[in-house]
């Protein structure tokens, strides 16, 4: 027999070369661990996005993996793999809890969504990159999910909190980039509650919740 694990990569792998996936089911309610997601910033309707494009190391910079949004919806380098949190495992399937603490990883480039004290380039917040390699990072990864209600429901409105550092993840409308990413937006920490924090859950592959 097939296990769910192996037939999550085929999936990623499909989803990967065809640039694009929407898989959907209905019935798949709730966001669990393992899942394959695009995340859509609630303002901007931009996406969650790396690449492999550094940001500049002077200036505060720390010539990481730049993470930006991306006003697109076809780009496999919008997917992320909800993971748990750092040095911790959790299994496929299990549903996320308003609370919990986890990581992004980044499927094509195989990093984690990470924020520190480094700069960011055009706001001068809390710099958000993608670091370590094949998933493996440090705390800098951990992020706090925070939604109404004990569970992560698909669809519905999430900050993310970064536990380090005690920023939100927060995207800015008007603070888009220039040559070499045009028309992308700054994704950065800050320290301040607002509607720019807010996040969705988009397309993607999701796991039914196991405990059922």
């Amino acid at each position: 027999m097939i296990s769910k694990t192996l037939i999550g990569l085929l999936f990623i792998s499909i989803c990967i070369s065809v640039a694009f996936c929407e898989y959907e089911d209905d019935s798949i309610s709730k966001v669990t661990y393992g899942s394959v997601i695009k995340l859509s910033h609630k303002t901007s309707q931009f996406r969650l996005h790396s690449h492999k494009v550094s940001y500049g190391s002077g200036n505060g910079g720390s010539g990481q993996q730049s993470v930006t949004g991306f006003p697109e919806n076809d780009d496999s380098n919008s997917f992320w793999v909800i993971k748990a949190k750092h040095g911790e495992r959790v299994q496929q399937g299990t549903v996320v809890k308003n609370g919990d603490i986890i990581r992004l990883s980044h499927v094509n480039t195989k990093k984690n969504l990470h924020s520190h004290l480094s700069v960011s380039p055009l706001t001068r917040q809390n710099e958000v990159s993608c670091f370590g390699d094949n998933g493996e990072g440090d705390t800098g990864d951990n992020w706090e999910v925070q939604v109404e209600g004990k569970e992560w429901m698909r669809g519905q409105p999430v900050r993310f909190y970064h536990v380090d550092t005690k920023a939100y993840l927060h995207a800015s409308p008007n603070s888009k980039y220039q040559n070499p990413i045009p028309g992308q937006i700054e994704v950065a920490g800050s320290s301040k509650k607002s509607d720019d924090n807010l996040w969705t859950t988009e397309e993607g592959i999701y796991f039914g919740d196991d405990s059922k």
